[in-house]
Parts: structure tokens; C-alpha cells; sequence
């Protein structure tokens, strides 16, 4: 099979970077990507310092032209991508309830972590059938379940939830085409986005996503936290 190719959305920081460090580790070439340029090539040449086989590409996955672009540049670097794994997400509504909630905050967080996912996947499909074994993770949340939803967090909780769908909704599509999807929850991670609370390091944050891009996982279309299959 050769090389194996992992494109990582939003790879700059946090748990996206942790999990391109650990692929990288595991001798696959990773594919960067940010919305700062700047920021990304920082992020690549961190990375390329440890040895490892990454590059970056910009992506701002609010945008259909950036996605494009993107396509265009894979296709002609590499012709094909065996992961894909959408990592790229806001939290912006943290000090929100439901009775809170405006326009504005819950568009751009479903345009980022439920549209931009949903859309990236629809441009690489034409990649990752060129793959042996293609797969899709999708960076969800377990603020997403409909088991721990509550007034708190609206637009967040509401995007993860319908790109909990759109997980369901691709795996099935893609069947067929012997491409799996899945969703995983990180669990609360010490980041920027989870703030100096969190309980969880980004070693154990990224960890299930690196399984479900090269362990053997014959399932698509689940929810997975530490490695175990949980509820929706």
C-alpha cells in the first residue's frame, strides 16, 4: 500500500496538532491544514523538527472556494488521502443558554463544525476512493449526545449533534465505496478551546482518533470515546 496520507483540519494547535504528531509518529504523511497561514507553517515546521512527514495546506472550511483549492492541491501532490480526519471546530457560546442564543453565534459555529465537515468530505470523496482502506473520523463531542444535552452551550452542542448525523448519514453513503466514517469525542481536553479546567491531556485527547485512522476498526457509522463505542 505504501505511505499512508491523513489530512488533519484545523492541525495548528490542540488536539488537531497532537493528533498529526501522533500519525506523523506512526510514519504517515500528514497533511496540515489552518485557517492562519502563518500559524499553520509555524505548526508544520514544529512538527518537521521531530522528524516527521508533515505539510500544510490553508484551508478555510467556511469557504467553498478554499475547499476547492484545497482538492486541487491534494490531487496534485498526492492523488490520494486514506484519512480524513475533521478536527477543525469553534466553541463560542460558552456563556450561552438556549434562551440566549442569537442568529449570528449559532450560523457561524454550524458553518464551521457542521457545514465544513460535511462539505470537505463531499470534495476529498474522489481521494479517498483511490485508498485501500479510506477512512473518515469526525471530531464530535460528547456535548453533542443526546444523553448529556442540556440549556448550556447551544450552537456547540447543536453542530456536534448534527455532525453526529452527518456521520451516520456519510457512513451510509459511503458504504459501498468501502470508506468508513466515524465520530469520536476527545473528552474535555486542556486546550484553548477547553480551557485550564479540563481534565484530559491532548495525549489521551487525540488518541481515539488515532485509533480509528489505523487501528483495526471494521465499524462505520459510530460514536466512540476512549476507544469504546458509545450512545448517540
Amino acid at each position: 500500500m505504501g505511505t499512508k496520507t491523513a489530512l488533519v483540519t484545523g492541525s495548528n494547535r490542540g488536539i488537531g496538532f497532537e493528533i498529526a504528531r501522533q500519525l506523523g509518529k506512526q510514519g504517515v504523511t500528514v497533511l496540515m491544514t489552518a485557517r492562519d497561514k502563518d500559524k499553520g507553517v509555524k505548526a508544520m515546521k514544529d512538527l518537521k523538527d521531530e522528524g516527521l512527514d508533515v505539510h500544510f495546506y490553508e484551508l478555510d472550511i467556511t469557504s467553498d472556494s478554499s475547499i476547492k483549492h484545497l482538492y486541487s492541491e491534494v490531487y496534485k501532490d498526492f492523488h490520494k488521502l486514506d484519512i480524513l480526519i475533521n478536527n477543525a471546530g469553534i466553541f463560542i457560546d460558552q456563556d450561552f443558554t438556549v434562551l440566549e442564543l442569537d442568529r449570528e453565534t449559532l450560523s457561524k459555529t454550524m458553518e464551521t463544525n457542521t457545514y465544513g465537515p460535511l462539505y470537505l468530505t463531499q470534495a476529498l470523496i474522489s481521494l479517498l476512493k483511490n485508498s485501500e482502506d479510506g477512512r473518515v473520523i469526525n471530531v464530535s463531542s460528547g456535548l453533542g449526545s443526546g444523553n448529556s444535552i442540556g440549556e448550556s452551550h447551544p450552537a456547540y452542542s447543536l453542530s456536534k449533534a448534527a455532525l453526529n448525523i452527518v456521520t451516520i448519514q456519510l457512513a451510509d453513503a459511503l458504504r459501498d465505496k468501502g470508506i468508513k466514517v466515524n465520530a469520536m469525542c476527545p473528552g474535555w481536553v486542556k486546550t484553548a478551546m477547553g480551557g485550564e479546567g479540563a481534565m484530559r491531556s491532548v495525549t489521551d485527547g487525540a488518541d481515539t482518533a488515532v485509533w480509528l485512522s489505523l487501528g483495526d476498526v471494521t465499524t462505520t457509522g459510530k460514536f466512540y470515546r476512549d476507544r469504546k463505542e458509545i450512545d448517540w
